[in-house]
């Protein structure tokens, strides 16, 4: 199965004016086939690691907002009904605006920033934890003139798309641009 983009917008074709990330243009597993006998299946998810290191992943899209992967059934088979990614936002950078069926919960490791879910702005700040509803046209921001937001996004996305809810439209593409004095922005090297 492979995510409902909206590769033209209002804008022209992708690419054009927009940045392009590799995640929303490509096919990706969002459920993989559990194959073979009990006994097998069974020792292979047990013997699948329990923890991803950081350098494990590396870091996607730029250059002023960042995502990294860290589980989803695409990279990790014993996660198959959850995803797990980080999202890094540079100063004054906003994520995509968009929508999906699948809710998400977003929790805020560092900086201050707010979302807009249906036109309602949603203040936050490290330490809290922001839902997303059902549903909800919403979008990310960061805050800050100078520093970055990290925020760490759990949901069920693939267990959605498995039962087939799977509407989701990028409404907007995130920024490409920082604020000056902040073009050399890159994501922290320790997450």
């Amino acid at each position: 199965m492979s995510e409902d983009i909206d590769t033209k917008g209002d804008q022209g074709a992708a690419g054009h004016n927009q940045p392009v990330w590799e995640r929303w243009q490509k096919k990706r597993t969002f459920v993989r086939a559990l194959e073979g006998t009990y006994g097998e299946v069974y020792k292979s998810l047990y013997a699948q690691p329990r923890v991803i290191p950081a350098a494990a992943t590396e870091w996607k899209g730029g250059p002023a907002y960042y995502h990294k992967m860290a589980i989803n059934p695409q990279n990790v088979e014993i996660a198959q009904s959850i995803e797990c990614h980080v999202d890094c936002f540079g100063p004054k950078v906003s994520g995509q605006k968009h929508g999906h069926m699948n809710s998400a919960v977003f929790f805020i490791l560092s900086g201050t920033g707010y979302d807009v879910h249906d036109g309602v702005r949603l203040d936050y700040q490290a330490g809290d934890a922001s839902i997303v509803e059902t549903a909800c046209v919403h979008q990310h921001f960061n805050a800050s003139n100078d520093a970055q937001m990290v925020v760490l996004v759990m949901k069920a996305k693939p267990l959605f798309l498995f039962m087939h809810m799977l509407f989701q439209k990028i409404v907007e593409y995130p920024s490409d641009t920082l604020p000056e004095g902040c073009e050399d922005y890159t994501p922290p090297s320790n997450l």
